[in-house]
């Protein structure tokens, strides 16, 4: 199975957070539509049939990509690169 850029999930989990807010501050046809958009995408990205679902297994994802992180040489501010030119 194909694992999803956490960089491309985050920007559409934060562009979904935003029109979620935007859609409960003021309807409008042109947030209902982009929204429609974000989620339909988010769930294809996350393979889900449902926003919830998608969700969730993006928090998961990012969750697993920061404990990865924690782990390797570029989690402790070391690129794993030598300095040597």
């Amino acid at each position: 199975m194909l694992v999803p850029d956490p960089k491309v999930v985050r920007q559409l989990l934060t562009r979904y957070a935003t029109l979620r807010i935007a859609q409960a501050e003021r309807q409008t046809a042109a947030v209902a539509r982009e929204l429609e958009d974000v989620t339909r995408r988010l769930c294809v990205t996350m393979g889900t049939a449902g926003i919830h679902d998608a969700i969730a297994r993006a928090d998961d994802l990012l969750a697993r990509t920061r404990t990865d992180r924690r782990r390797s040489p570029e989690g402790d501010g070391e690129s794993g690169l030598s300095l040597a030119v």
